[in-house]
């Protein structure tokens, strides 16, 4: 049986979820900045554990805006069965995690026979920053602003509809809105700039004092193909490094991608799977 995690816990779910760095960013992120007790912010988790005599071998957990993730290796299909029955009633649009433990979750929490907008199989990569390997720039970033609002606009709802299979529609619009918001007053975004023209753009989606997920990077069709998406994330990475971040990690499926990130010293360590829903699905409810 799962039990929902209560104030106490957060220090053995750090350690236990620590373990498996690479593939519990998203839940190490989240209990970091929203704790268990939980927010308004979309990102904010709700927690269970798995258990066996009183060690922590399992943690599962859904955001309040409907996102799945967990760190489960030794589940067995009984604790996926759990998994579902704690979830019953919730709104769910997707879920993110290591290649085995999503395919296993896959079923028990209901999500065959849906529609997906994106189900990917990705290469997951980490990279000990003190390994990593500079290409020639010729440019330089900076962290995305105000007066880039519009570009924005039009950079990230290209990488939704194309990368995320999200529709082109109203709701689509209102959530590059917010994800604007949030680019600009956090700060996290980087943008290259060559010859004053803006090429490229990435991002930590995930970040821990030692150790950052790299994501979304984006570069515009007109600029592909010319080493930009490299230039961006590694000079974003050498400025992680020099605030003392040692480890960063990514998922990516295309060939030239993989390709760029191999290039500047990542290692391919595993797969990581997204699962994101056409639409939302209520846990429980029968379709």
């Amino acid at each position: 049986m799962l039990r929902n995690a209560v104030s106490g816990d957060e220090v053995a779910i750090e350690e236990f979820l620590s373990k498996h760095a690479c593939t519990s960013m998203f839940l190490r992120s989240n209990l970091s900045q929203f704790g268990l007790s939980g927010s308004d912010d979309p990102r904010a988790t709700t927690f269970w554990l798995d258990e066996n005599v009183g060690e922590i071998q399992g943690v599962f957990g859904a955001s309040r805006k409907g996102f799945l993730m967990f760190q489960a290796p030794v589940a067995t299909p009984q604790d996926w069965i759990d998994f579902a029955t704690v979830l019953s009633g919730r709104s769910v649009q997707g879920m993110t995690g290591e290649g085995a433990q999503v395919a296993a979750a896959l079923p028990a929490i209901g999500f065959e026979g849906r529609e997906f907008a994106l189900k990917s199989v990705e290469s997951l990569y980490q990279l000990e920053l003190e390994a990593l390997k500079m290409p020639e720039a010729n440019g330089d970033i900076r962290p995305a602003q105000e007066h880039d609002r519009e570009l924005l606009a039009e950079w990230v709802l290209d990488y939704d509809v194309k990368t995320l299979g999200s529709p082109e529609n109203e709701a689509t619009q209102l959530q590059v809105r917010e994800k604007i918001e949030d680019i600009i007053t956090k700060g996290k975004t980087r943008i290259l700039e060559v010859d004053d023209r803006p090429v490229a753009k990435t991002a930590f989606n995930a970040a821990l004092p030692d150790i950052v997920q790299i994501g979304p990077v984006y570069t515009p069709p007109k600029y592909r193909n010319r080493g930009y998406a490299r230039q961006v994330v590694a000079q974003h990475l050498k400025e992680a490094r020099d605030e003392g971040v040692q480890t960063a990690v990514l998922f990516s499926s295309g060939a030239a991608a993989c390709r760029a990130y191999e290039a500047i010293g990542f290692e391919r360590v595993g797969t990581y799977t997204i699962a994101l829903l056409a639409n939302p699905i209520t846990i429980g409810k029968v379709i």
